[in-house]
């Protein structure tokens, strides 16, 4: 009997009067807004201007949902499309089921349509990203854990979770997998953190960085996994995807670091202008004090050249032979 393990919540729905708060929408929610938050941060680190992340996500945000949904219908169609089983259900997205690798994919759609309306490159708004949507991966691994759902083998591991009965599932303590992909997933967002320091990653290799770090981890904890999935050649099918995904991603930065090495110097056009805007109002400003100093030097020439009260001083202009003024020679 397994005395020390994780409980899961009873219920994954809190009713706040009327409005039911579901437990895998919040983490959800939360994962986005940090995503959002750090990638601005890192954004503005970069020289683009505060807001332009979450003028990008508006766009990139639903499309990742609408592509996170279809990967999870199109590769588990069985639940929903099965004799018994009630289509619908395929849009009741707040009961779980989101693919990263379609969310991902297709938030990639909506980013590329965000950015091409800002006239900013793609690769380095990713770049902001990644590690952020790492930390995003993270917490939404929790609406899991409020679903009962994606956990591995049975264990007596003192941080087993334990499961209770329910549809599809049946009493017992089992590897917490959404506890170890979301520990994996705070570390990949570390490991971006500290290689775009120390390498200064440019080009989108910070983001298929994070694509390979998390795809190396995703395929050992998908294996531990119990629930019903499709397999290829007595492989699950997103161990085969995250092999595939993990190849490309690394191919990907071995090429861009030989063809495009370094990191954008630019990477929002409008800030940097408005930099070069600023710089040059600081400059006009300082004219008129330089203007200033200048007649303030003038009036004291003229001063110096002109008689005073008692009719002392050098006259301003001489009189030639003929009796017309001429000016003084000052050079």
């Amino acid at each position: 009997m397994n005395l020390a393990y994780i409980p899961s919540p009873s219920t994954g729905v809190i009713e706040l009067g009327p409005i039911p708060l579901r437990g895998y929408a919040f983490c959800i929610i939360i994962g986005v807004f940090v995503a959002v938050w750090f990638g601005n941060k890192r954004w503005i680190a970069r020289g683009g201007k505060a807001g332009t992340v979450a003028d990008i996500a508006v766009w990139a945000v639903p499309f990742g949902l609408v592509g996170g949904r279809l990967y999870h219908v199109i590769t588990d169609y069985q639940l929903y499309f099965s004799d018994g089983e009630d289509w619908v259900d395929a849009f009741k997205i707040w009961e779980g089921g989101l693919g990263i690798w379609g969310a991902i994919a297709l938030g990639a759609v909506g980013a590329w349509i965000g950015c091409r309306r800002r006239g900013i490159p793609l690769p380095a708004w990713a770049d902001a990203l990644a590690p952020g949507i790492a930390f995003a991966q993270a917490i939404g691994r929790w609406g899991n854990w409020f679903n009962q759902e994606l956990y591995g083998k049975p264990t007596d591991l003192p941080w087993a979770v334990k499961i209770s009965e329910g549809a599809n599932r049946v009493e017992g303590t089992y590897h917490p997998t959404f506890l170890y992909e979301s520990l994996w997933c705070v570390g990949v967002a570390l490991l971006v953190i500290w290689a775009d320091r120390r390498f200064k990653l440019g080009h989108g290799r910070a983001f298929a960085l994070y694509v390979a770090a998390y795809c190396a981890g995703r395929g050992w904890i998908e294996y531990m996994r119990v629930d019903e999935a499709h397999h290829v050649l007595g492989l699950r099918l997103n161990v085969w995807t995250a092999i595939v995904v993990f190849v490309l991603a690394v191919t990907y930065i071995v090429i861009s670091a030989k063809k495009r090495p370094g990191r954008e110097e630019i990477v929002e056009p409008d800030a940097a202008r408005s930099g070069e805007d600023s710089g040059k109002d600081a400059s006009s400003q300082d004219t008129p004090a330089e203007d200033s100093a200048i007649e303030d030097s003038s009036a004291e020439d003229s001063a110096a050249g002109t008689p005073g009260a008692g009719g002392t001083g050098t006259e301003a202009t001489e009189t030639e032979s003929d009796g017309s003024p001429q000016k003084a020679d000052r050079s």
